[in-house]
């Protein structure tokens, strides 16, 4: 199912840390009268220590907060900032949290990978940053590589209520926890010319509709794709969809992370180099520092950006949210940003650099994409997609 783009947004694409940040500490000071926040990490230091001193002086001033993370990103919320923000009445859930991390079970892979952010349906906050220092890595002296976006708009209420919808879902899980509603909000007005839509994926309803998004908008391309993931390990369909595109003669580029970050997903990833260069896909990988960005342009007037990487556990299993975009003027901002990282902190993949890769590399990475294909096929969830 199509999710209907809403006309009149203002979109404002925020690049990294250094723009989110005080971005969403200034929405956050000036809220009056609800917040909801939800994120994978919320980490102990000091991009999470500024962030939990302004939810706690909203909390203080009589703003409804809300706080939603994941058990397993941020599992060590609970006793580092969590004490604090509940003391000065922030509302804090987290998500499926960890109890048992020796014990392997099934639904552990389904994680809240969201990171959004809603402040008096006034203005919203969806991407792929965390709260958590851009520099958290020991000496890593490059920033992380993220976007955001800050919405404005008649599409506010949409990620509002995306965000009340899963607090709540978690409320009647849990009963006997709190819950304050605040009043009902004002709908936004027309502010801005961006035509756009929040899409989430669950394990209900909305399984399939950001790949979906992106399948559409490859099948659609005449001119050019250019797309930056982190982890990047797409299912059959997807891979067909971006050959078939460079075939008929789209310039697609993929811009990927080159440094190893994840062993397992890292080494799958290159058994698809080969297929993706010989039908004229690009394959550029980001070393400047560590690629942690999910967005896409298409054709210079589609995007998307949001928290949802192309690789099985966020296409199959964990809760995301991304918003997509038709606007010339937006695409082109994320469209420069991409290119400008591209000549920047690339290196394109060749056909002869594959070439050149020992027995040992190519062995090591057989064997990862196999054991992924392994859990997967464990979760029931997408099975056909990774089988050859």
């Amino acid at each position: 199912m199509t999710t209907p783009l809403v006309a009149g947004n203002r979109i404002t694409l925020l690049e990294c840390g250094a723009e989110y940040f005080p971005a969403l500490e200034a929405a956050i000071d000036s809220a009056q009268q609800e917040i909801h926040l939800e994120t994978y990490i919320f980490a102990d230091d000091g991009t999470g220590r500024r962030i939990a001193s302004a939810l706690c002086r909203a909390a203080r001033r009589g703003v409804t907060v809300r706080v939603l993370a994941d058990g397993f990103g941020a599992r060590t919320l609970p006793a580092t900032l969590g004490p604090a923000l509940i003391a000065d009445g922030v509302q804090l859930r987290i998500y499926r949290p960890e109890v048992a991390t020796w014990k392997p079970q099934r639904n552990r892979l389904r994680r809240m990978h969201r990171k959004l952010v809603v402040v008096d349906q006034r203005i919203a906050f969806v991407g792929g940053i965390n709260i958590v220092d851009d520099l958290d890595v020991p000496g890593e002296k490059t920033p992380r590589y993220d976007y955001a976006v800050a919405v404005e708009g008649p599409l506010v209420p949409a990620i509002r209520s995306a965000a009340r919808r899963l607090w709540l879902w978690l409320h009647w899980a849990d009963p006997g926890r709190r819950d304050t509603s605040p009043a009902p909000l004002s709908v936004p007005a027309v502010c801005g010319p961006v035509a756009a839509a929040l899409l989430v994926r669950d394990n209900l309803r909305h399984r399939r509709r950001i790949e979906a998004a992106y399948l559409k908008a490859i099948a659609t391309a005449r001119d050019e794709i250019i797309l930056a993931n982190a982890y990047f390990l797409p299912g059959k369909t997807l891979r067909r969809a971006l050959r078939n595109a460079a075939r008929r003669g789209v310039r697609v580029t993929i811009l990927l992370q080159g440094r190893v970050e994840y062993l397992l997903l890292h080494y799958a990833a290159r058994t698809l180099y080969a297929g993706f260069i010989a039908a004229g896909v690009r394959i550029v990988e980001y070393h400047r520092g560590f690629l942690h960005a999910k967005v896409a342009v298409v054709d210079a007037h589609w995007a998307t950006v949001g928290s949802s990487n192309i690789d099985p556990f966020s296409l199959l299993l964990a809760r995301e949210a991304n918003v997509v975009m038709e606007n010339a003027t937006f695409a082109a901002t994320l469209r420069t940003s991409l290119l400008r990282h591209i000549r920047e902190g690339g290196k394109e993949v060749a056909a002869s650099d594959l070439a050149r890769r020992s027995r040992v590399g190519l062995l090591f990475s057989r064997m990862a994409y196999s054991l992924v294909r392994v859990m997967i096929a464990l979760t029931r969830y997408g099975g056909s997609e990774y089988r050859e």
